[in-house]
This record gives structure tokens, C-alpha cells and sequence, in this order.
């Protein structure tokens, strides 16, 4: 079976990336940062909002809207895995010098086009709430690799948005 993109000029598009053996590479701060950098480098020359992002251990979703008339989500996805692949080499969290040499990311992208703001809403919370449902953090608020405090911030969300009574060190919220 062939899959097939779907391409649309100026559209907002969910995704997930994960990375090869699904090896925590962003549970490093640095790497984190480095992705951060890779992306700010593409964005130059190949502009897209991101309307939203979580970075996870060992994967990464964000939704994306391409300028009008623009559908190459794809060149953008090759150029910000190359450069995170070419400037993060040396540096792999706890990675031996074997697995520096092996692949970084798995082949492959998953994304899904948005087809209304109803859908657009349901996939920026399910980004926001992913480092809760993984158990990472009892509240979205807890996770520093998160859109989610650009959202609360804007009071978009209210900031115990998507967590319980208490955070990940027992305390209770006032």
C-alpha cells in the first residue's frame, strides 16, 4: 500500500515525530535546545507558524499552519531533522559512540490535516495534555517542553488547566 499526503496550500496540519527506538534523546535539556535551534533555522528560510508543541522524551507533536499558497510541510520536516541530526551528533544524551551513529529520528512523519477549528482544538489540547497522559507531570503547567504556558499566559487556558489537585511534587494547589 502507497501512503499518500495530503497537501494543502496554507493549511494547519497536526504531527508526530518520534525518534529512532524511541531513544529519549529530548529527556537532555541540550537536545531540546538544539531542536529548539533547528527549527528557528528553517523558519527563515521556509516560514510556518507553529500553532502549537509538546517535546516529549522521545517524540514530538505540533501543529503547524503553512503561509498561504505553501503545502511543502515535507522539505521543512527533511531540513529540521537534518540540522538537528548534523548539530546534535556530538553531544546525544548518554549515547554511546555506537549510537551516535545510528539514526536519530525513525523514517517517517504521521501528520493529520485540520479540518475545522473544532478539530484544530481537539489536537492543541491533546498536545498539551500528552505529558500528563504519559506521566511525566500530574499538570500540563508542570512540563517546561510545552506551548501550553504560551496558551495559559494568553488565558486561553486557565493555568491548572489539565491536571488534578496536586503537582508532581505532592503539593497541593491553592
Amino acid at each position: 500500500m502507497e501512503y499518500r499526503r495530503a497537501f494543502i496550500p496554507g493549511g494547519s496540519f497536526f504531527f508526530t515525530l518520534v525518534t529512532d527506538k524511541r531513544r529519549p534523546l529530548f529527556h537532555d535539556g541540550k537536545n531540546v535546545g538544539t531542536l529548539r535551534e533547528a527549527f528557528r533555522n528553517v523558519k527563515i528560510k521556509r516560514p510556518f507558524d507553529i500553532d502549537a508543541i509538546v517535546i516529549m522524551p522521545d517524540h514530538l507533536h505540533c501543529i503547524w499552519t503553512l503561509p498561504p499558497g505553501d503545502e511543502d510541510f515535507s522539505t521543512r520536516w527533511r531540513l529540521i531533522k537534518t540540522w538537528f541530526t548534523k548539530h546534535c551528533r556530538g553531544d546525544l544524551y548518554v549515547l554511546s559512540e555506537e549510537a551516535r551513529r545510528q539514526a536519530i529520528w525513525q523514517p517517517r512523519f504521521w501528520e493529520h490535516v485540520l479540518r475545522d477549528q473544532n478539530d484544530f482544538n481537539r489536537h492543541v489540547e491533546y498536545i498539551h495534555y500528552n505529558p500528563v497522559k504519559h506521566g511525566y507531570v500530574i499538570a500540563a503547567r508542570e512540563w517546561p517542553y510545552s506551548s501550553f504556558h504560551r496558551y495559559a499566559d494568553a488565558g486561553i487556558y486557565p493555568a491548572d488547566w489539565g491536571g488534578g489537585g496536586m503537582d508532581s511534587k505532592g503539593i497541593g494547589r491553592e
